[in-house]
């Protein structure tokens, strides 16, 4: 079993910036990927990134392409997501998600073990 906590949601303004983590415990020797996804109130789970753990290869959604980050700290088995330029549409619950496998990096049925979420707000 994997844990997953992810910190740093919260108010901001939009053209904001905001950075989450997500601190991984556990059984992580096995993790493939670490992500995030993100979910507003009537909509579907989106994927937001990802970042494969050997060799740090990463992807992205449409939507958050040259404004978030991700990056990956293999010592600390925690995952991070700059969040810039940030607008009202990114308001949602993001969700840090892992996997043990790849294939379907975009899907979140295909991630194993999730967070408990954190709340992040843009206000225009």
């Amino acid at each position: 079993q994997v844990q997953l906590v992810e910190s740093g949601g919260g108010l901001v303004q939009a053209g904001g910036s905001l950075r989450l983590s997500c601190a991984a415990s556990g059984r992580t020797v096995s993790t493939y990927a670490m992500g995030w996804f993100r979910q507003a109130p009537g909509k579907e789970r989106e994927f937001v990134a990802t970042v494969i753990w050997r060799g740090g290869s990463t992807y992205y959604g449409d939507s958050v392409k040259g404004r978030f980050t991700i990056s990956r700290d293999s010592a600390k088995t925690t995952v991070y997501l700059q969040m810039n330029s940030l607008k009202p549409e990114d308001t949602a619950v993001y969700y840090c998600a892992s996997r043990t496998s790849g294939g379907g990096l975009y899907f979140a049925g295909r991630y194993d073990y999730w967070g408990q979420g954190t709340q992040v707000t843009v206000s225009s």
